[in-house]
C-alpha cells in the first residue's frame, strides 16, 4: 500500500505566514488566483491584483521563491506554485457600544498564509512540436504544387 512518504518529491520550498490581520475569506481569494502558476507570474497577478489580500500573499510568495533560490538552490524561473492555501488564525474578539448599554461583538480575523514551490523542469519539447508545426505548412505547399502541376498538364493536353 502506496505511503505518503513513498512518493517521488520535487524538489521545493515554501513560506508561511502567521497571524495575518486578514480576513481568511478574503485572503483565499488571492490566493486561489496564483494556486498552480509558474512562480513569476504569480508574483505579476499579485503585484496587479486590486485586492488589499494581494499584498500579503505577494509577500509569501516571495518569501518561497527566495527560501528555494538560497536554501535549496534553485532556479527561480522554474519555479512553479504547488502549493497555495489559507487557514484560519485566531481571532480578536472586541466590543462595539451600541444604545441603552448593549454591546455587539466584533470579529477581527486572523489567518495562516500558506505557499509552496516546487522546480519543474523547462519545458523543452514545446519547441519540438513547435518545429512540428513549421514543417507542417511546408508539407501543405507540396500538395498545392502537385495540383498546379496537374491543371498544367491537362492545359497542355487539351491544346
Amino acid at each position: 500500500m502506496p505511503v505518503k512518504g513513498d512518493a517521488p518529491v520535487l524538489p521545493g520550498a515554501r513560506a508561511v505566514a502567521r497571524h495575518v490581520r486578514i480576513s481568511p475569506n478574503k485572503a483565499r481569494r488571492v490566493v486561489n488566483l496564483v494556486r498552480g502558476l509558474p512562480a513569476k507570474e504569480a508574483l505579476t497577478v499579485l503585484q496587479f491584483a486590486p485586492q488589499a489580500a494581494s499584498e500579503q500573499v505577494y509577500k509569501v510568495l516571495a518569501s518561497a521563491i527566495a527560501n528555494a533560490e538560497n536554501n535549496e538552490r534553485l532556479d527561480p524561473d522554474a519555479l512553479l506554485v504547488s502549493e497555495a492555501f489559507v487557514d484560519e488564525g485566531p481571532t480578536l474578539k472586541r466590543f462595539r457600544p451600541r444604545a441603552q448599554g448593549r454591546a455587539y461583538r466584533i470579529r477581527k480575523r486572523t489567518c495562516h498564509i500558506t505557499i509552496a514551490v516546487e522546480a519543474v523542469q523547462v519545458a523543452r519539447p514545446a519547441k519540438k512540436a513547435a518545429a512540428a508545426k513549421k514543417a507542417a505548412p511546408a508539407k501543405k505547399a507540396e500538395p498545392a504544387a502537385q495540383t498546379q502541376r496537374a491543371e498544367s498538364q491537362t492545359t497542355e493536353e487539351s491544346e
